[in-house]
């Protein structure tokens, strides 16, 4: 008897999917790239008498919307979002696509694709006092390095398990892809000629071999009190130093190193975050005019990929000219630079600023 119901709801289920649908909103166009895209959204639940297909849509848009502020908020400020209500959530969002869905031994599968407003994103989020970051994804050398101080030896890739365990486990909400350093003899020779200087050595010679512009090194200091933790950021000519100490001092213990990692990934994914941050209460306003010719075609589709565009529109146009207003999030120098980058340049000297 309950078999036959479970039936009957999966006929009444399939007969009613596009009415359930348009109790909110559905959409398979592709979004303007002024919208953040969480794909690859995966919820089940089984196919029971009380089964509701919304709520699971709701729970999909939850965790995309988790999800996407794991990727653009640091980890201090999350905490002032994680009691965002569904509707506030249901209020920033742009489309969704259903990727896939099935039944599976009396379970429901559905993958989603959510794209979020941008510009939605940034306000609400700036009510919160909250600077969120341009999600720009980025290689960086990393070499981890154990130093014993109780027996004065170093740890590079032998018996090293930050080294061995580093890319476990990776989360797809990471900004920084590490790539490890090769067993090479020879870079294990120079480091350990300079033990003494460890902290000193700039490890120029090693990182010039990979071709990055981005690496981090970091020492782990192990002592009979603990650990002391150094990492070395380097992003081009800036390197910034970040001290953490910990009261744990067994690098074989499985458990302590996963939360040496974890820990220490959260802080490099920061870094990066702050590095790339939008002061969304900056809005300069620019006034440019666009001359009416090839220029004009992708003109607007670049504006709509640079992220501190905070929102443009035309103003007027003419036979000769069409009238832009953007309004920007930084420095109109940034604004130029950035634009110098997708080979436009801007003649200056009015206030109305010409693109030519």
């Amino acid at each position: 008897m309950f078999n036959k119901k479970k039936i009957n709801l999966k006929f009444l289920y399939i007969f009613f999917i596009i009415l359930s649908l348009n109790l909110f909103f559905f959409s398979t166009e592709k979004i303007a790239a002024k919208s953040f895209e969480i794909e690859n959204i995966d919820i089940s639940r089984p196919f029971e008498i009380n089964f509701n297909k919304n709520e699971v849509i709701d729970e999909g848009f939850k965790r995309a919307f988790f999800e996407l502020i794991s990727i653009i908020v640091n980890s201090s400020d999350k905490k002032k979002i994680n009691k965002t209500k569904l509707n506030e959530i249901k209020g920033m969002i742009e489309s969704f696509t259903i990727k896939e869905e099935k039944f599976i031994n009396e379970i429901y599968y559905v993958n989603l694709g959510v794209s979020f407003n941008k510009k939605k994103i940034f306000n609400y989020l700036e009510k919160k006092n909250i600077f969120p970051s341009v999600p720009i994804k980025k290689k960086f050398l990393f070499i981890p390095i154990i130093i014993d101080e109780r027996k004065k030896d170093l740890l590079i890739f032998n018996n090293n398990q930050v080294y061995n365990k580093w890319n476990e486990n990776l989360k797809k909400t990471y900004l920084i892809e590490y790539i490890l350093p090769t067993e090479d003899l020879e870079d294990l020779d120079k480091i350990k000629k300079n033990y003494e200087n460890i902290e000193e050595y700039d490890f120029k010679e090693i990182i010039s071999k990979y071709n990055l512009n981005h690496s981090i090194i970091t020492l782990i200091f192990m002592n009979d009190k603990g650990m002391r933790v150094l990492s070395r950021i380097s992003n081009g000519n800036n390197v910034i130093l970040n001290n953490q100490s910990y009261s744990y001092n067994d690098i074989s213990n499985t458990e302590q190193v996963k939360s040496l990692i974890i820990d220490l990934k959260l802080i490099y994914e920061d870094y990066w975050k702050k590095k790339n941050q939008i002061n969304t209460s900056i809005k300069f306003p620019l006034s440019i005019k666009v001359a009416n010719n090839e220029l004009i075609k992708n003109f607007e589709n670049d504006l709509n990929n640079v992220d501190l565009i905070y929102d443009f529109y035309i103003t007027k146009f003419n036979k000769n000219f069409t009238y832009y207003q953007i309004i920007f999030n930084d420095s109109p120098n940034i604004f130029l630079e950035i634009m110098r980058e997708k080979n436009y340049n801007f003649d200056t000297q009015n206030r109305t600023w010409l693109l030519n």
